[in-house]
């Protein structure tokens, strides 16, 4: 198992080391219901300041993984693999909307341990990108709880398991461990996940789903997360096979913005983009859109939901002490 944390500071990459020395001695063994614990001082910290610190993180994120690691299944379809949690003793399987496609297909669940399961999909929101899928064999199931994504702050300590590149044979679920960004319509981490990740957990440090993996971002440490109570609000509808929504042209600029800047700065400009062709540049500070101000991330998102590729905005910039006004042809994200 592999654990991986996204911070800079040499202290953080101590505790990624202690982490993945912890998860190591985990491997090989039955996953035992260790009882829950009070979340550590240290989670309340901008940054661990010392090695109690540390240790202090590294043994409550090592109970977590002792009691939701076996929840966490592979899922495979054909030659397409995807990941997913448990979430109750029926063998319920919460995955993004996009891995299990659409109701009534064969698929196939892999446990931790590498033992394959027979499933069928159930239900699929193709706006939110949730889905369902039951196991279709008799047995006993190590599930994890649902907790709860409304009223999570920036900041807070979350844990993102899953099949990246698909299952592996002899290697139990990836670890990796971040912080909450933002928790507009989705939940956006630092936890970096790429493709076989989707529809893998992600965890608060209670031990519980507080989201689904969906989509993977440029850079990979800005990742959106499927909130929880989504499942909880359209559950009966997923549990019945219905199926809704579809996919929608989505506006594109072609830019990421620092998550740790208390403005719209721009961090990254991804290169033949409509950002780039209209001359924004990395530093620039987003002001207003299409005459809107701005002033974070999530206001820039919301005015961006509102538009469709092809439509021309003026956006008002800060670069250094001049103040520019860029007009902007928005594209259609890539998929």
């Amino acid at each position: 198992m592999r654990t991986v944390i996204n911070r800079p500071s040499g202290i953080v990459r101590v505790l990624s080391i202690c982490l993945l020395a912890a998860c190591m001695a985990l491997h090989g063994r039955a996953w035992a219901d260790a009882p829950p614990k009070s979340i550590p001082k240290a989670f309340e910290k901008e940054a661990p300041e010392s090695l109690e610190d540390l240790r202090a993180i590294q043994g409550h994120v090592r109970n977590v993984l002792s009691r939701v690691t076996a929840s966490t299944v592979g899922v495979r379809m054909g030659p397409s693999f995807g990941s997913g949690v448990i979430i109750n003793k029926e063998g319920v399987v919460l995955t993004a909307g996009h891995v299990s496609g659409t109701a009534g297909r064969d698929v196939e669940i892999i446990l931790h341990d590498g033992t394959r399961l027979k499933g069928k999909t159930l239900g699929v929101d193709k706006d939110r990108d949730s889905g369902l899928i039951q196991i279709t064999e008799s047995g006993a199931w190590t599930y994890a709880d649902m907790g709860k994504s409304a009223g999570m702050k920036r900041g807070q300590w979350c844990v993102a398991i899953g099949h990246p590149g698909g299952f592996r044979p002899g290697r139990t679920p990836v670890v990796r461990l971040g912080r909450l960004l933002n928790s507009d319509k989705y939940l956006q981490t630092d936890c970096a996940i790429v493709g076989g990740d989707s529809g893998g957990p992600l965890f608060d440090m209670d031990g519980k789903v507080i989201g689904i993996h969906s989509r993977i971002s440029e850079p990979l440490t800005v990742n959106l997360h499927v909130p929880i109570d989504t499942y909880r609000d359209t559950w009966e509808k997923l549990v019945k096979g219905e199926v809704w929504g579809g996919p929608k042209a989505v506006a594109y600029m072609g830019i990421q913005l620092d998550p740790d800047a208390k403005n719209c700065r721009v961090a990254e400009v991804s290169p033949g983009s409509p950002a780039d062709k209209a001359a924004l540049k990395v530093d620039d500070v987003l002001l207003a859109f299409d005459g809107k101000k701005v002033a974070s991330i999530n206001e820039l998102g919301t005015l961006l939901r509102g538009k469709r590729p092809g439509n021309e905005v003026v956006l008002q910039v800060r670069r250094g002490a001049e103040t520019l006004m860029l007009r902007l042809v928005l594209g259609k994200r890539p998929v």
